[in-house]
């Protein structure tokens, strides 16, 4: 056994320095020492130039990818630049009026409005994001992100886009505020603006990532708290915050148009080159000497011959594969990874929670992703500003229903691409990296059981795999991608706070007078309240950029929605499908849901992973190494394999509900808005005060024109055109 491992520890692969203890449990490091070093006293051991993956498992350390070449970076910033400039340009179009600031003048058209809906929704999110997460695990747990968001945008297209253009209102919150007065405005914007922090601060490490990469920036060169992603988490914000706060949803509508011309083209080629071109999925694994196949299609597949110890058993043909030794370049070998091979899809991942076996299906997760995506993103602060931009109610409903579509047909089939990108950098590749110190009884492993995903594997696809022009393109595809959702994410915020919160302090603290925002200086602060807000942003990016194992983008996308989801959805739904909406109602479900949220938050047991406790060993967490053993894969002795009930692998079962409580809150507000809708049927519960801030109000812009689909009765309205005198029955009538 000793000269097995060490042939195998000292042959496969290419090396780097590492010195030190591999296995966290002190008797079974020295154990491995005693092996490595040839004797029975040794408690430490030391190979210059290796890794633990070699020289505990035998598995060749892990090959090092060149920086890519300079031109991908000039490519990356020569785009920025354009959109940047285009930005600015359109400042000409603002002419110093809010509306034309917030909402572009309500004048875009059809082609504008479909273009930037799916801009908004086609995201690094929906792209890298998608990506990452069907390369980490497999197709569905990406391919989810673009068909949420896209079932987002038809649903508002048939329910909502037209009724919500007829409002007249410059922000989402002013829709609540017509029916459910200050208070609930204020619950709703301070809601939406949390959720968009998180949004923007997933797009800004997808766009950071790819700068980074390829301008090399150094991971010395700190500029907050954290090093190279500081640096590039900032620089991405500073571009797109300078634009954004200069022509509002002028520059932000332009933009997405050209960003969605450039980008999609090249991403959608892209895709669609690797798909025919490129290898679909990782066959079997042929192996590395001593491995034996699992059956004999695999077997004859590779030329396999008898195996040693069990010759009815195939195993690797070294004499055909490694006919001048495993170090030499033309030896033929992989990790033994795929014994069965990898599949580009797997059909029933949706529906069974085995179809990955022997790895973990996130089922649960991912039936709870779509969900949230597709209604909480209906609560989206961008969304809906396109909304109401549009030139009439039926572009409106149009450019969602088209825009959705477009993002089924830009964003799914990149899901295909995370079993591309495991061939070049998956767990059989010769970039594979280990945990060493882990084992896993469904693997058969006692050791390096773990992989550990590249977080830029993709990226590195693109730079080294793919064609030069190709890639480049795709580069730009995916940084316009994030370019187009930040803007928006920026200018929405900005707006909320300085119109939705700032603009009512009055109404909660008299002492402040009511005249802090005004239309004069109202896009002052809009523009300067951008500026905080895209920082706290950088900082949650930067947080999560590090520490999350489900990786920033796709995660910090569906937490966006998931807030929304939990406080405002049901309310939005509440303004245009219900004859009187209550405030009573709006306000006990947001908080009812928020309250829920929270609770099962820390109450449902979550350990990170995302995996629900289905029963198999699937479904077991790694534990830590077992033993010293070979796998029962090898073409050793029975006595040197590992037998699992001797040396037991301690592994516990995952235990994350995370998608219930996602579940739970939303469907608890909606029950909560039910009920007491149904109580104030003949009457409120509480008689508020019909000036106070539980009445519903008109701002001045919805005064100006009220788009209602029924003429309402006997309305009223005070001389600051702010404040109805009618009574809150006539206000909620207002559709």
């Amino acid at each position: 056994m000793t000269a097995l491992l060490l042939t195998l520890a000292i042959a496969l692969g290419q090396f780097k320095s590492t010195l030190g203890q591999c296995i966290a449990d002190e008797s079974l490091n020295s154990a491995f020492a005693q092996i490595i070093n040839g004797d029975d006293t040794s408690t430490t051991y030391s190979i210059e130039g290796s890794c633990c993956q070699e020289t505990i498992c035998g598995l060749g350390c892990p090959e090092e990818v060149d920086a890519p070449s300079s031109g991908y970076g000039i490519a990356v910033m020569c785009a920025i630049a354009l959109f940047v400039a285009v930005g600015f340009a359109t400042v000409f179009f603002i002419k110093g009026k809010s509306e034309n600031y917030f909402v572009a003048g309500r004048s875009l058209p059809l082609w504008a409005i479909t273009a930037t809906l799916a801009s908004q929704s086609l995201d690094s999110n929906a792209i890298l994001g998608n990506v990452d997460l069907s390369y980490k695990y497999h197709f569905y747990d990406g391919a989810v992100l673009p068909f949420g968001l896209g079932l987002s945008l038809i649903l508002n297209g048939l329910f909502l886009a037209a009724k919500i253009n007829r409002d007249n209102a410059l922000t989402l919150p002013d829709v609540f505020a017509k029916r459910y007065g200050k208070l609930v405005e204020l619950m709703a914007s301070i809601c939406t603006i949390i959720s968009f922090l998180c949004l923007l601060a997933g797009n800004l490490v997808g766009m950071g990532t790819i700068i980074s990469y390829v301008l090399g920036i150094s991971q010395a060169a700190a500029i907050w708290i954290r090093s190279s992603t500081s640096l590039r988490l900032q620089l991405s914000a500073a571009l797109v915050l300078l634009y954004t706060i200069a022509g509002g949803l002028f520059s932000v509508a332009y933009t997405d148009v050209l960003q969605a011309g450039v980008g999609w083209i090249g991403c959608v080629t892209f895709v669609f080159y690797m798909i025919r071109n490129f290898q679909s999925a990782a066959p079997p694994s042929i192996g590395f000497p001593l491995y034996s196949y699992p059956d004999q299609d695999t077997c004859d597949l590779y030329s396999g011959v008898a195996c040693s110890e069990d010759p009815s058993a195939c195993c690797y043909n070294e004499a055909l594969h490694c006919p001048n030794g495993v170090d030499s370049a033309d030896c033929v070998l992989d990790n033994g990874a795929y014994p069965f091979g990898d599949l580009p899809r797997f059909s029933n991942q949706m529906f069974d929670a085995l179809a990955l076996a022997p790895f973990p299906n996130a089922i649960v997760w991912d039936w709870a992703t779509i969900f949230v995506l597709g209604f909480g993103n209906i609560a989206a602060l961008d969304f809906q500003a396109r909304c109401m931009a549009s030139r009439t109610p039926k572009i409106a409903t149009i450019g969602c229903l088209l825009a959705g579509c477009l993002t089924f047909a830009v964003g799914i089939p990149f899901a295909y691409l995370g079993a591309i990108t495991r061939v070049y950098y998956g767990p059989d590749s010769a970039r594979a990296e280990f945990v060493t110190d882990t084992c896993s009884v469904a693997l058969g492993l006692p050791t390096c059981a773990a992989w550990a995903p590249d977080s830029i594997a993709f990226v590195k696809l693109l730079t080294h795999e793919a064609p030069a022009f190709l890639g480049a393109w795709c580069l730009v595809g995916i940084v316009a991608a994030s370019m187009s959702t930040c803007d928006g994410a920026i200018l929405a915020m900005g707006t909320v706070f300085s119109h939705n919160i700032v603009r009512n302090v009055g109404a909660f603290f008299p002492k402040f007078g009511d005249n802090i925002i005004n239309d004069k200086n109202l896009l002052t602060v809009a523009r300067l309240a951008s500026v905080p807000l895209t920082v706290i942003s950088a900082l949650v990016a930067v947080f999560y950029r590090s520490s999350h194992s489900a990786g920033a983008t796709g995660y910090l996308l569906i937490v966006a929605f998931d807030i929304v989801l939990a406080s405002v959805v049901v309310p939005l739904f509440g303004c245009f499908y219900t004859k009187k909406p209550s405030p009573l109602a709006a306000f006990l479900a947001i908080i009812s849901g928020v309250l829920v949220r929270v609770i099962l938050e820390f109450a449902l047991p979550k350990d990170g992973f995302l995996l629900a406790p289905f029963g198999g060993d699937e479904f077991l967490d790694y534990g830590s190494a077992a033993t010293t053993a070979f796998p029962a894969f090898f073409d050793v002795p029975e006595a040197d394999k590992w037998d699992n009930t001797a040396d037991e692998c301690g592994q516990t079962r995952f235990s994350d509900f995370t998608g219930v409580d996602s579940l739970s809150a939303p469907l608890v507000g909606l029950a909560v808005f039910v009920i007491v809708q149904f109580l104030e049927r003949n009457g409120p519960l509480i008689d508020f005060d019909e000036n106070g801030i539980m009445a519903g109000y008109l701002k001045s812009s919805q005064m100006e024109e009220i788009k209602i689909d029924e003429e309402p009765k006997n309305e009223e309205f005070n001389d600051d055109s702010t404040k109805m005198r009618s009574s809150t029955t006539t206000v909620q009538n207002l559709k």
